[in-house]
């Protein structure tokens, strides 16, 4: 993938809820995370750029009626990431310069009247292994948002770090001597920046590198249980525990019930039959389009049907998600349906597990809101690497004509790319995720319809030839030996 801007997906798919274990810290214990799929209208908000000097992806949610979350999570992205979001000058320079970040967010809870969302950054360019984490957090009964530390009662503040002290006794690199005084009110200020619940009720802290423990030691994770943690909190501090343990999966903010979701697809897909196309007797080209479905994804679908064009989609899980009927949509109409990871980080900087997490989320939205797995993969940014081809368990395909829709937001240019550019067999790489983008498609396909062009799906362009897990594809060489 190259890169998203400002992606904002409706979430139109049916309720669901999970508890994801973290356990790079080396414990048992199971954070309460949820996929609030019974949130109507939620938005995930998503921004990347490929440049080679300033490489980077970011996402978070907006929660309908959450406006201050939505603020302050925009915020906490912005200042790690000045140039998120913008759709000019998107290189990096100065304090910017050579970024290499990922930040990827979790619901820890969305339901009742608390929401609670954890941001946690990947930065590849740092010391140790870059990864930090901070969790946010809104009242529903006064509309605020709010940090970590409101979960917790103002008169308990002894009792804290007492508790967090005797959790992180005998960790290694924590220094028992000087821990309560690591855990004075200055680090509770500015370090205590990460609480959750597991899904039995304790109290977790997750605590940066070099905040709780000697650097060497790495992040740091203090759970105090869940008898201790209660009378620790503050009611906001109870009522998300509460969420944690006995989760409702129905969101009310100011007493209002979110609407019911539309009912989850009990049977699968089944696609209108392709005409039959032989690519290697005539003119085929594959279009692709990535990083959606985004709000331009159905207009882009109409346009397709209007040109009786099929196309090969490589969706982001956590849109998949929160997207569901339009993905299914997408099926319906006969396109193909490919991976492209669950949040979109650079999966040659991910372990094995978390490429496999990557993919295993992504393919199960897609399952869910069609009735058939993807069976292509696409690795965001196209970046491969050894690891991620003995992951992938799919072919991997890339692409021959990049439109660079993600730098130039000009409909004339992006058409005029693949115009010019375009050859039989061809793959080619375009972005559902911007209007620009979008707009630029009728003009792709009625000046290829002129030339004899058949816009086919990626396995169609391929034929009978099979595609081998782990091998890399950018276009049909055969299909280009016919011009």
């Amino acid at each position: 993938m190259a890169a998203a801007t400002l992606v904002v997906v409706a979430c139109l798919s049916a309720c669901s809820e999970s508890a994801a274990p973290q356990d790079s810290f080396g414990d048992s214990e199971e954070i309460r995370t949820v996929t609030p799929t019974w949130i109507s209208d939620l938005r995930i908000v998503g921004d990347s750029s490929d440049d080679e000097s300033c490489s980077w992806s970011a996402s978070y949610p907006a929660v309908p009626g959450a406006d201050a979350l939505t603020a302050t999570l925009r915020s906490a992205v912005e200042t790690r990431l000045p140039v998120f979001g913008r759709s000019e000058n998107r290189g990096c320079s100065g304090e910017t310069a050579n970024l290499d970040v990922d930040i990827d967010f979790e619901f820890l809870a969305a339901a009742g009247d608390v929401i609670g969302v954890q941001l946690t950054t990947f930065d590849y360019s740092g010391a140790g292994d870059g990864i930090s984490s901070a969790s946010y957090w809104f009242d529903g009964r006064t509309r605020q948002s709010v940090p970590s530390t409101a979960l917790i009662a103002e008169d308990a503040t002894d009792r804290l770090v007492t508790a967090f002290a005797k959790a992180l006794s005998g960790k290694a690199g924590v220094q028992g001597d000087g821990l309560k005084d690591a855990l004075g009110s200055e680090f509770r200020a500015g370090k205590l920046n990460d609480l959750s619940f597991t899904t039995g009720g304790a109290l977790v802290a997750d605590l940066d590198r070099g905040t709780a423990a000697v650097p060497p030691a790495g992040r740091v994770r203090a759970v105090i249980p869940a008898a201790e943690a209660t009378a620790l909190l503050s009611d906001l501090g109870r009522r998300a525990q509460e969420q944690a343990v006995r989760p409702t999966n129905r969101l009310t903010i100011g007493d209002t019930p979110a609407p019911p979701p539309p009912p989850a697809p009990t049977s699968p897909v089944t696609p209108p039959p392709a005409a039959e196309v032989n690519c290697q007797e005539v003119k085929c080209v594959a279009l692709t389009f990535d990083d959606g479905p985004g709000p331009f994804t159905a207009q882009l679908l109409d346009t397709l049907a209007q040109h009786d064009a099929r196309a090969t989609f490589f969706v982001v899980g956590q849109n998949a998600t929160y997207n569901a009927a339009l993905v299914r949509r997408v099926a319906e109409a006969g396109h193909e349906i490919g991976n492209h990871s669950w949040s979109h980080p650079d999966l040659t900087k991910q372990t094995e597990e978390q490429i496999r997490e990557q993919l295993s989320r992504t393919e199960q939205a897609v399952k869910t809101a069609t009735g058939h797995a993807p069976t292509l993969v696409r690795p965001p940014y196209g970046a491969m690497n050894d690891k991620v081809r003995a992951n992938a368990g799919k072919p991997l395909v890339l692409w021959s004509v990049d439109t660079e829709d993600w730098k130039f937001h000009d409909s004339a240019k992006v058409a005029q790319t693949v115009i010019s550019t375009v050859k039989p067999g061809d793959i080619v790489l375009i972005h559902d995720i911007h209007q620009t983008s979008v707009a630029a498609v009728p003009a792709i396909l009625n000046a290829l319809k002129e030339r004899d062009y058949h816009f086919v799906t990626t396995s169609q362009l391929f034929g009978t030839t099979p595609l081998a897990a782990g091998t890399t594809y950018s276009s049909n060489p055969a299909a280009a030996d016919r011009s």
